[in-house]
């Protein structure tokens, strides 16, 4: 038995961010009060249901925007709310009755005294079984396949793999979310703000969670599948770009931070086997094949490894992959290729003449064809070699796991 002092959760605040979820909100609202005694539900301009009404006669707080602004905004209300109290931790639980407010309690031995840490709840994607509160049977693909988007593009901007970066069942300390700076408002609120903690120096810790999904005619959901697409899409791209610019981020939390070991530059053979696996899922080993042909098919002459490099480490890329693909793009074909494709977009002909003492004697005359056809085929390259590394490395991969333990690999 853990010790009960050990377990306080009176610095724990719960959150439910709610929107026209009236059916559902107060059933939660009370089963989490059975767990946490300190449960702020925020209002974000519903127009269903008076909430504060809903919840009078119990000890819930509700606050409230006049106006719909997002589950993000809605968050933040309750983040600065909960540090003007005191509380250290604050849980996140969607109002819509899929998550299980039971569940709080496999939250709470992780948050007495590390506030380095951001809990993430991993639903359980399987099929309903006897000793699980899953149903799997009416799981959207869409959210499967958005779990597995959203997990890559962590792992891009983070280097950290995490199950189920989707999930609204979190757990954030209080203080050091206070001193991030966050942009987003609606649903790219939870993708910005997973990068910035592990920026910051927060760890994501995991712990497995059921979850219910009724059927379609049943939903209520306030997630708008084309406009909160492109809102986390364009905080991706910036996060992204963010990752690229050479400023170091500001650590809020240093223990346990993951460094470099200059011991490893004497064990070559270990470094290698460790760079081999690094990100070496189809995805990855796709994008980071990708990334390297678009940068190698540039004209970025004598820099192009260096870039790679760069890239490659400050996104966490394979970079045995993204080094070694760019020889696809040695002279003379490809710079060849832009330089004819970027004569015919100046002049509206094709260059007749395209021997190598046109092309590199006249090189200087030549530069400006040749960034603007690179500007089209790199691209375009990137896409080809990223499908085709996909492909192979998929196939590769199952082929590998059809030959796990006991099972015997056939003889040529």
């Amino acid at each position: 038995m853990e010790n009960k002092a050990a377990l306080s959760t009176e610095h724990i605040w719960c959150v439910i961010p709610v929107f026209n979820n009236k059916d559902t909100v107060k059933r939660i609202a009370l089963d989490c009060r059975s767990y946490l005694s300190r449960i702020v539900v925020v209002d974000d301009g519903s127009t269903d249901v008076d909430v504060s009404s809903l919840l009078s006669g119990s000890d819930i707080t509700v606050l409230r925007h006049e106006k719909n602004r997002g589950k993000g905004e809605a968050i933040l209300t309750a983040l600065k709310y909960i540090d003007s109290q005191g509380g250290r931790f604050m849980i996140t639980i969607d109002a819509d009755g899929q998550h299980y407010p039971r569940d709080i309690e496999r939250f709470i031995p992780l948050l007495q005294d590390d506030e380095g840490v951001v809990v993430i709840g991993c639903r359980k994607f399987l099929p309903r079984t006897s000793g699980s509160l899953t149903d799997g049977e009416h799981i959207p693909r869409t959210s499967r396949f958005g779990r597995k988007v959203a997990n890559f593009w962590l792992r891009l901007e983070t280097g950290i793999s995490c199950d189920d970066c989707q999930s609204g069942f979190r757990a954030y300390p209080v203080r050091p979310l206070t001193r991030l700076a966050l942009k987003g408002a609606h649903y790219d609120f939870e993708t910005e703000i997973l990068a910035k903690a592990v920026w910051a120096g927060l760890r994501l810790v995991p712990v497995d969670i059921d979850v219910w999904y009724p059927e379609p005619h049943m939903r209520v959901s306030s997630f708008r599948p084309l406009v909160d697409n492109l809102r986390i899409s364009w905080m991706h791209a910036r996060l992204v770009a963010r990752r690229l610019l050479p400023v170091p981020d500001r650590k809020l939390v240093t223990a346990g931070e993951k460094r470099f070991e200059i011991g490893m530059l004497l064990h070559p053979i270990k470094m290698l086997k460790m760079l081999l696996k690094e990100n070496a899922t189809p995805a990855g080993l796709a994008v980071s094949a990708a990334v390297g042909m678009f940068l190698a098919v540039l004209p970025l002459v004598s820099l192009h490894t260096p870039l790679i490099i760069y890239v490659s480490v400050r996104l966490h890329l394979n970079k045995i992959m993204a080094i070694n693909i760019q020889h696809l793009a040695m002279p003379p074909f490809i710079p060849a290729a832009c330089i004819e494709l970027g004569y015919y977009l100046r002049y509206g002909h094709w260059l007749t003449d395209i021997s190598p003492q046109v092309i590199f004697g006249q090189l200087a005359a030549r530069l400006w064809e040749w960034v603007l056809g690179s500007l089209i085929i790199a691209p375009v390259a990137a896409v080809i070699v990223g499908l085709v590394v996909f492909i192979i490395a998929t196939a590769l991969q199952r082929k590998a796991s059809s030959y796990g333990p006991g099972k015997t690999v056939p003889e040529n």
